[in-house]
C-alpha cells in the first residue's frame, strides 16, 4: 500500500537542489519529445531563447509579458500567504481593466496623461480590489469556498467586458468589427528605454509587496493569520479585518495588471486580452514560493519560454499544440519538484511491518 507523507521539513540547499534536478529532468524530457516529432532538440531550446532575447524588439516583447504576470502573481501571493486561494485574477484583472476605460471613456479628452493615468490607475486598483473582496465576504459570512467563488467570477467580468466590446462600447467607426475605440494619447502609458513605463511600476510593486510581508505588522499579522487562524485569533488579531485587508489588496494588484494592459499593450480593451496570465500568474506565484524578488526572476523566465514558444511557431514551423506542449512539460516536472519538496511516497509491506519511504 502506498500513501502520501509529509516530510520533515527540507533545507534550502536541499530544496533548491531538488528544483534544479528537475529543471534538468524537464528539459532532458522535453528533449526526448522533440526528438520523437522530429526535432533536434539543441536547435528548439536555441530558438527559444533566441526568440525571447535575440534582438531588441524580442527582449522587448519578452518584458511586455512579464510585467502583468509579474504584477499578478504579487497579487496572488498576497492572498495566499494567508490560505485564501485567490483563482479570480483573471476577473480582477478583467474588472480593472473595465473601470480604466470607464473613466477613459468617459472625462474629458483634454485632461493631461499626469492627472488621467493615476485615475485610471486608482479606478483600477479599487475594482479589482472589491472584485476580489466580495468572495472574502461571502468566506466570511457563510463559510463558502474562495476557490469556486473566485473561479466563477472570472466568467462573469469576462463576458461582461464580452458584452460591452459587442455591444454599448462598441466602436461606430470599427465598420462592424466587434471592437471598443482606441484611447487617446493621453491614456495611453508611455516609454522609458523603449518599452512601457509598466516595468517601472512593477519593480516598485515588487519592492512595496516585499517590504509589506517582510517588514510591516500586517505582513506579519497575514503571515500568522496563514499559518494558523486559531493562533491568530488567540493572540488577539482582527482575523476577519486582515482578511478583508489582504483581498482588497490582491485584487488591485491584479486590478492595477488589467490596467496597464489595456492603457499600455492594447489601448483599449478586448475580452482577449489577458491570454489566461491570471490563471499562469498562479503557477509562477506557486513556483517563487510567493517570495516577491523571486516572483519577479520566475515570471521573467516563464515571460521568456512563452514568448520563445511563440517564435518556434514561426522559425521551426513547429504547431502551436507542440509548443505548448512543450511549455506543459516543463510545468509539469517543475510543480512535481514542489510537491517532492514537502512530501513523499511511503510503501507499507503489510499491516505490521514498517513502511519505505520512497
Amino acid at each position: 500500500m502506498i500513501k502520501v507523507v509529509k516530510k520533515n521539513e527540507a533545507s534550502a540547499l536541499q530544496a533548491n537542489l531538488l528544483r534544479i534536478g528537475s529543471c534538468l529532468a524537464a528539459l532532458l524530457a522535453a528533449a526526448m519529445l522533440m526528438s520523437l516529432l522530429g526535432y533536434n532538440p539543441l536547435v528548439v531550446y536555441s530558438e527559444i531563447f533566441k526568440g525571447a532575447t535575440g534582438t531588441l524588439y524580442r527582449f522587448q516583447e519578452t518584458v511586455n509579458k512579464a510585467i502583468p504576470l509579474v504584477i499578478l502573481s504579487l497579487g496572488i501571493s498576497v492572498s495566499e500567504r494567508m490560505k485564501f486561494s485567490n483563482i479570480g485574477a483573471e476577473g480582477q484583472f478583467y474588472v480593472g481593466a473595465l473601470a480604466a476605460t470607464f473613466l477613459a471613456f468617459n472625462l474629458p479628452e483634454n485632461i493631461p496623461a499626469v492627472v488621467m493615468l493615476p485615475l485610471m490607475m486608482t479606478a483600477a486598483v479599487v475594482a479589482g480590489g472589491l472584485w476580489c473582496l466580495f468572495p472574502a465576504m461571502l468566506k466570511v459570512r457563510f463559510g463558502t469556498s474562495e476557490t469556486l467563488v473566485t473561479l466563477m467570477m472570472n466568467y462573469i467580468a469576462i463576458k461582461w467586458v464580452s458584452y460591452l466590446q459587442y455591444g454599448p462600447w462598441k466602436d461606430p467607426k470599427a465598420y462592424g468589427f466587434p471592437k471598443m475605440p482606441k484611447f487617446t494619447e493621453n491614456e495611453i502609458i508611455p516609454k522609458v528605454l523603449g518599452i512601457h513605463a509598466g516595468w517601472i511600476i512593477a519593480l516598485v510593486l515588487v519592492v512595496l509587496v516585499y517590504l509589506l510581508i517582510s517588514k510591516s505588522k500586517l505582513g506579519y499579522e497575514i503571515s500568522v493569520l496563514g499559518e494558523n487562524e486559531q493562533t491568530a485569533k488567540y493572540v488577539g488579531m482582527n482575523t476577519t479585518k486582515i482578511l478583508l485587508i489582504a483581498v482588497l489588496i490582491s485584487g488591485g494588484l491584479c486590478g492595477a495588471a488589467g490596467m496597464i494592459q489595456s492603457s499600455a499593450i492594447e489601448k483599449s480593451l478586448t475580452d482577449s486580452m489577458s491570454g489566461g496570465l491570471g490563471f499562469t500568474a498562479i503557477i509562477t506565484a506557486w513556483l517563487a514560493r510567493l517570495s516577491a524578488p523571486a516572483i519577479l526572476v520566475v515570471s521573467f523566465l516563464f515571460a521568456m519560454l512563452l514568448q520563445g514558444s511563440s517564435y518556434l511557431q514561426t522559425a521551426l514551423q513547429i504547431p502551436a499544440a507542440a509548443a505548448e506542449l512543450l511549455q506543459g512539460i516543463i510545468l509539469f516536472f517543475v510543480l512535481a519538484s514542489e510537491f517532492f519538496t514537502q512530501y513523499k511516497f511511503v510503501v507499507k509491506k503489510s499491516s505490521k511491518g514498517k513502511g519505505a519511504a520512497v
